[in-house]
């Protein structure tokens, strides 16, 4: 079969998806095994250091690099320094990277410097918004990060409650938990008729008992600091007149997308990739806010949302139906790229 029109081996950086792994990664997966331009390969150690593929396409290196122990996580860092020199040898093998962050993460020297060698093998990357900044000359594919309406449709939805702000998803202090409450503080003082839910896993118990002492004398504070099923996510979500996800970075945010996703308006912090958000979806599903965010304007939003007149947020460019062709066509291009003798790996790249 000639080599344009036969299918392309491509191995993902994730295995078999779980209850919890991210709807994203779920949905690509199945978006990838319907494609008839794909032999999608789930993850194995075996299959990525001796197997045969034409692509390898990384998401989240850094998860790659931790085990369960500290034994673990050197035997990981060892077999996926061996992937990487694999892929620096390899000529035959396009790697591609899916930029979901834009920096490293908090690790030790050892770690970033191999995630930093990970990122500079990248013949091609895919970005998730129009926003994206990657060094002049990168070669790249924009595949928006697509909705999760039909990943959420078989769960209820609940009714709004009027004053209620909500925010969900990993319990992590750059997102912003901490601030969210502290302007809630100010705006239930002004108002209390609102009231407040905070759900997801806490990263560590630190953070969790610190945010049990800020709501401890707040009133109208419901915290479930667990990991939230698809059903309760949707309560959460759905039950939520507005939703606040007030993180320090944000860039591709699929908490946004869940919730815009049942079609509940978020508040979000002033930047390029929300500001495109906004523009797309309709301005009045996104609110934002500038510096950082305080009592008065978490409640100037709860106000302007009051004042939605559509039914749902328009989502029509992130439709999951055109994900498996999209992604074949970055494929191609990065296998093309390699094999014609494109740039040499490590001379350029993006942290991510």
């Amino acid at each position: 079969m000639p080599e344009s029109t036969r299918p392309l081996r491509v191995m993902q950086s994730f295995g078999a998806p779980r209850v919890t792994t991210n709807p994203y990664i779920t949905m690509l997966d199945q978006a990838l095994s319907s494609s008839d331009e794909v032999e999608h390969l789930r993850f194995s150690w075996r299959g990525a250091l001796l197997g045969r593929y034409d692509v390898f396409h990384w998401h989240w290196p850094e998860v790659k690099l931790h085990g369960g122990s500290r034994v673990s996580s050197v035997g990981k860092y060892a077999l996926a320094s061996l992937l990487a020199l694999r892929h620096a040898l390899a000529r035959n093998i396009a790697v591609v990277r899916t930029v979901h962050n834009l920096d490293l993460p908090d690790d030790n020297a050892a770690r970033l410097w191999l995630l930093r060698r990970i990122d500079r093998q990248a013949d091609h990357r895919i970005v998730l918004n129009e926003t994206t900044p990657l060094p002049a000359g990168t070669a790249q594919s924009l595949i928006l990060h697509g909705h999760y309406r039909d990943w959420y449709r078989p769960e209820p939805d609940a009714v709004a409650i009027r004053g209620r702000l909500g925010t969900f998803g990993g319990v992590r202090r750059y997102k912003g938990v901490s601030g969210f409450v502290d302007a809630y503080a100010e705006a239930v003082a002004i108002d209390d008729g609102i009231s407040m839910v905070i759900g997801g896993k806490a990263s560590s118990t630190e953070l969790a008992d610190d945010l049990r002492a800020r709501v401890a004398d707040l009133p109208g504070v419901t915290l479930q600091l667990e990991f939230l099923s698809d059903e309760e996510l949707v309560e959460l979500v759905s039950s939520s007149e507005l939703v606040v996800l007030a993180y320090r970075f944000m860039h591709n945010s699929g908490s946004v997308l869940a919730a815009l996703s049942l079609d509940r308006p978020v508040l979000v912090p002033r930047n390029d990739p929300n500001e495109a958000l906004a523009r797309e979806v309709g301005p009045e599903w996104v609110q934002m806010y500038d510096g950082e965010l305080d009592g008065p304007g978490l409640l100037r939003a709860l106000q302007s949302v009051r004042e939605i007149t559509a039914d749902r947020p328009d989502l029509s460019r992130r439709e999951w139906v055109d994900a498996g062709a999209a992604h074949a066509a970055a494929y191609r291009a990065a296998l093309h790229g390699r094999r014609a003798g494109g740039r040499p790996r490590g001379r350029t790249g993006a942290g991510s």
